[in-house]
């Protein structure tokens, strides 16, 4: 996303976040879903080390025929901060003198980071919302036979898991050579262009939210028995 925006908007600042630690997201997941489900999230996360391998090649086609780039920000703009609400990250953002905040990646951004400035934070989300929120839209789409709402959200960023007012939404479309580790190139593909109206929209001052596709529910990592049961049911890689 960086690397799209740069030739078009002026950058101040991208602040990197570490990535959460394991231990901390594992207990997270517990309380969530319960051991059982974590553990065959857990074994589909191995088992997917194995499944990039076989969409390698068409992950890399999908990248040549979108131009995506994945060179890192300068050095001279990049502050990297243990967390995305760190009281550094507030600091940061009341000194500049900046249009929007465009969020991508992060873990959920405090209500303190979001109201200490009076600027839009704009996320790009893999998943057509609130009917995919969370994580892997495209592909919960594609099992549930809903292809229609296979796409991307460009949306306002608020205290909620993709709970933001939507901005802009685009559908994808899939082939049968796609599969779980490419829905998200070409759903990041289809989110750039739409990064880039929102952004015009905030300088023009017509940027305009609305209600997106309900009903609204969250998603999580598939488990490795929920993979591969609708991989042969379903025919979703």
């Amino acid at each position: 996303m960086y690397n799209a925006l740069a030739g078009e908007v002026q950058i101040l600042a991208v602040v990197v976040e570490r990535k959460p630690s394991a231990r901390g997201m594992l207990r997270y997941r517990v309380r969530q879903l319960g051991w059982p489900t974590v553990i065959g999230q857990l074994a589909f996360i191995a088992f997917n080390r194995l499944l990039v391998r076989f969409q390698r090649r068409r992950m890399d086609e999908l990248i040549l025929r979108y131009g995506l780039q994945a060179d890192p920000p300068p050095a001279a703009i990049t502050h990297r901060v243990h967390s995305v609400n760190a009281a550094a990250v507030r600091r940061l953002l009341g000194k500049l003198d900046i249009d929007a905040v465009v969020v991508n990646g992060t873990r959920i951004i405090s209500r303190a980071v979001i109201e200490c400035i009076d600027r839009p934070f704009i996320n790009t989300h893999v998943g057509i919302t609130p009917r995919y929120r969370g994580v892997h839209g495209g592909y919960w789409a594609l099992v549930h036979d809903d292809a229609e709402n296979c796409g991307v959200t460009v949306h306002l960023v608020d205290t909620g898991v993709d709970t933001g007012g939507v901005l802009y939404q685009q559908r994808i479309h899939v082939g049968s050579g796609d599969g779980f580790n490419t829905y998200p190139l070409h759903q990041l593909a289809a989110a750039i262009p739409l990064m880039k109206q929102a952004l015009h929209d905030v300088v023009d001052g017509t940027l305009i939210h609305r209600d997106g596709v309900g009903p609204s529910r969250l998603w999580y990592h598939p488990t490795l028995g929920q993979y591969l049961r609708y991989r042969f049911s379903k025919s979703v890689k």
